[in-house]
């Protein structure tokens, strides 16, 4: 039997590269109060909740979108999540350099995908519209990250890269 205590001593100065699920608690009352059950798993309607690390419940927006539904909150047993008039979590999209308008190549996948419309094309002198994301509208919601076929979106916090 290991002492979870001195396991977490190693891990706490690090932030975890997943992402827990909407309106959630900070990490370390998440990690030392989850149980694991998996309720918030299966209550998942779009199935972007999996097991990650330790066994822990994270979301793979490569699996889809988060319709900030709140049932993996309902279904947790625990008090791990937040009230659902809570900002749901401070995560925008992030287009990275390996998108295909980045390559001259055309491409609206994550525009089409974006229901609020958070991202928008600007026309390039010479070349194809390339994407531009309003953080103000962005909701977090991750539709953009499975459609895209070159996987040059990534989810970030929003509150991080105003520092």
């Amino acid at each position: 039997m290991f002492d979870r205590s001195r396991r977490r001593l190693l891990t706490r100065r690090r932030k975890p590269d997943l992402q827990r699920m909407p309106w959630v608690v900070e990490e370390e009352i998440f990690t030392d109060t989850c149980t694991r059950c998996n309720k918030c798993i299966n209550a998942c309607e779009t199935h972007i909740i999996a097991k990650g690390d330790g066994g822990f419940p994270s979301v793979d927006f490569q699996r889809g979108e988060c319709t900030f539904c709140y049932r993996c909150a309902e279904a947790c047993p625990e008090p791990l999540f937040q009230p659902q008039s809570e900002q749901p979590w401070p995560l925008v999209a992030q287009v990275n350099e390996g998108c295909l308008a980045h390559q001259n190549i055309e491409c609206r996948s994550c525009g089409d995908a974006c229901e609020v419309m958070a991202i928008r094309f600007k026309l390039q002198l010479g070349g194809v519209a390339r994407p531009e994301l309003d953080p103000s509208v962005c909701t977090g919601c991750g539709g953009c990250v499975s459609v895209c076929p070159a996987s040059a979106i990534i989810m970030v916090n929003h509150d991080n890269e105003e520092n």
